[in-house]
């Protein structure tokens, strides 16, 4: 299998346990505990649970105040990524090979464009009719069944972000969301209303003003990340896709 994102011979652990927020301790197979960067801004709801198999990378990087990585966390036999800045990645290479019909075609791709001030969007793809603005989301959140429910805590970042699509596509231009399915239980996506109401409201409104969702499924690996098909959504306005 050909990857969108291959890992470099990632360690087996046991999580002991992730504490603010951006740190995890890690039980390697040889017995040594290490302290291990986790790269995720969310709640990690049901993948951040101690004793649950991991794996980490290794980077020899000496300036790195952290040597490890936390990738990947096992949930109830399932593979979660919680390096969720991947999934800019793993999109990227979905969208080159076409993965998501609707997004295809494109031109030339520009990542991390700014709009605004203090606001980038992660890609602008440059097509024959307009610009298309695409939003890139990591859902690592499972509730059961197979549904997949961003964000896992409130965030008024991705509210932000919601807001900003719909203000390009009322000045002419299409605008895009692409929900990266980051646990491999996940089989469609709906906004988590319970959790963050305003999010789950700012997206329907998007939505109706004709701000594009997508969701895409993942093969999940220790050895790599690969997007498979589009996935669908749910939510309280039909024309979520």
């Amino acid at each position: 299998m050909t990857w969108h994102w291959s890992f470099d011979s990632l360690e087996p652990g046991i999580l002991q346990k992730r504490y603010k927020r951006f740190l995890a301790d890690v039980t390697l197979q040889n017995g040594e505990v290490v302290v291990a960067h986790c790269p995720n801004t969310g709640a990690m709801r049901g993948c951040q649970q101690p004793g649950s198999r991991v794996w980490l990378s290794r980077s020899d990087n000496p300036k790195r105040k952290l040597a490890w990585t936390l990738e990947l966390v096992e949930d109830n036999g399932d593979l979660v990524c919680v390096h969720s800045v991947l999934a800019n990645r793993v999109v990227e290479a979905a969208l080159h090979e076409g993965i998501i019909p609707e997004l295809a075609g494109f031109d030339r791709l520009h990542r991390e464009v700014n709009l605004g001030t203090n606001t980038r969007v992660d890609f602008r793809l440059e097509a024959e009719a307009a610009p298309i603005w695409v939003e890139v989301k990591a859902v690592s959140w499972c509730v059961g069944d197979g549904l997949g429910q961003f964000p896992d805590a409130v965030s008024a970042r991705a509210r932000k972000h919601v807001l900003e699509l719909a203000g390009l596509v009322n000045s002419g231009c299409r605008g895009a969301l692409v929900f990266c399915a980051f646990h491999s239980r996940i089989e469609r996506i709906a906004a988590a209303v319970e959790v963050d109401p305003e999010y789950a409201e700012a997206l329907s409104q998007a939505v109706q003003a004709g701000v594009e969702v997508y969701g895409l499924s993942m093969n999940i690996s220790p050895q790599g990340l690969r997007a498979v098909q589009p996935l669908s959504m749910e939510g309280r306005d039909q024309s979520v896709r």
